[in-house]
């Protein structure tokens, strides 16, 4: 959920600088003003008072990215919650990491498209849950706990076009695949995993191995394993956020309403979780009928390296000003 950080007094003035507001005027474009500013407040997705169990979680991302829930769409950003019927879309050159309540790791390349389904209620004792990859390449690796799982009850099975693969009972697995018009190809890195396509059911058990359709197992070339592996990966200065990163990066620094929301749905259709950080003009205390300075920010990058691939990245695509600097 994205934050709009407002002072905290006088900040009605701020609001009503962008409507112009007079005695005895309409409170219409008033009551418009404060709904848009409470949609960049809550991020597009209100969260219900008793929302459901968290399934996933997004824990770094390297954008552009979209989360699309009920039809609609917002960017990516580490820390947000990932629920049944989600899908996770990446643009190019972006990379994302989903981590499943049980302990797993899903890891997506660049323009692939992910829809994600579980209804588990105890994720902590019983997990189920279908990753269906619909185009592009992805890595999933079972988590710990599950390996060593005892009594837990643990069952994702993964589809990448018209195949399917699912650790084998009792066993946890790290697969890479990827899916596109011509082909799926599922690649075992460790363990076990059962492998079903056109009706037909394989084991895959020799480690660095895949299957594609209508071709026998294959051996994977030791270059071409590690081409695959770079497609999922994020690497330092690829430009990473992830939780709790101290660094952001400042697109623009405005006087007005207007002109930091131009900006603000600019970057976030283009797939960057911009945020409005909302201070006195100046740098002062905030006053009834002072100036207010608006900063349209990218926060949780994961150090200074990072923001600035950021910075780079948004100056070459957008076209705004980009300043990596250090979280306040």
């Amino acid at each position: 959920m994205k934050k709009l950080i407002i002072p905290g007094a006088g900040w009605t003035t701020a609001l009503q600088q962008g409507v112009g507001l007079k005695r005895g005027a309409s409170w219409v474009p008033w009551l418009r003003w404060l709904l848009r500013w409470l949609l960049v407040l809550i991020g597009g997705f209100v969260t219900p008072i008793h929302a459901a169990t968290i399934q996933a979680g997004i824990e770094a991302v390297q954008m552009p990215a979209w989360l699309v829930r009920e039809g609609r769409a917002q960017p990516l950003a580490a820390g947000m919650d990932v629920r049944n019927g989600d899908h996770i879309r990446t643009g190019a050159a972006a990379r994302v990491y989903l981590k499943l309540a049980e302990g797993s790791t899903v890891k997506l390349g660049e323009q692939a498209d992910l829809v994600f389904y579980s209804r588990s209620l105890k994720p902590a004792s019983s997990f189920k849950a279908a990753i269906d990859v619909r185009r592009g390449a992805f890595r999933f690796t079972t988590g710990a706990q599950q390996r060593m799982r005892g009594q837990r009850e643990v069952k994702v099975t993964i589809r990448a076009g018209a195949t399917t693969a699912a650790p084998v009972a009792g066993g946890g697995a790290d697969l890479w695949g990827k899916t596109d018009a011509g082909r799926d190809l599922i690649l075992l890195i460790e363990g076990k995993i059962e492998i079903r396509h056109d009706d037909k059911t394989l084991e895959l058990t020799e480690p660095l191995t895949y299957f594609v359709a209508s071709q026998p197992v294959m051996p994977a070339d030791p270059q071409q394993f590690k081409s695959w592996m770079r497609e999922t990966e994020i690497l330092p200065g690829d430009g990473m956020t992830q939780r709790g990163g101290q660094w952001r990066v400042l697109l623009a620094r405005v006087g007005s309403q207007q002109a930091a929301l131009a900006i603000y749905d600019t970057a976030r259709s283009a797939g960057y979780p911009a945020q409005i950080k909302v201070l006195p003009a100046g740098g002062g205390k905030p006053e009834k009928d002072g100036e207010w300075e608006y900063q349209v920010v990218l926060t949780q990058l994961a150090s200074e390296q990072e923001a600035s691939v950021v910075a780079q990245k948004i100056k070459q695509q957008l076209g705004f000003e980009a300043i990596p600097t250090k979280t306040d």
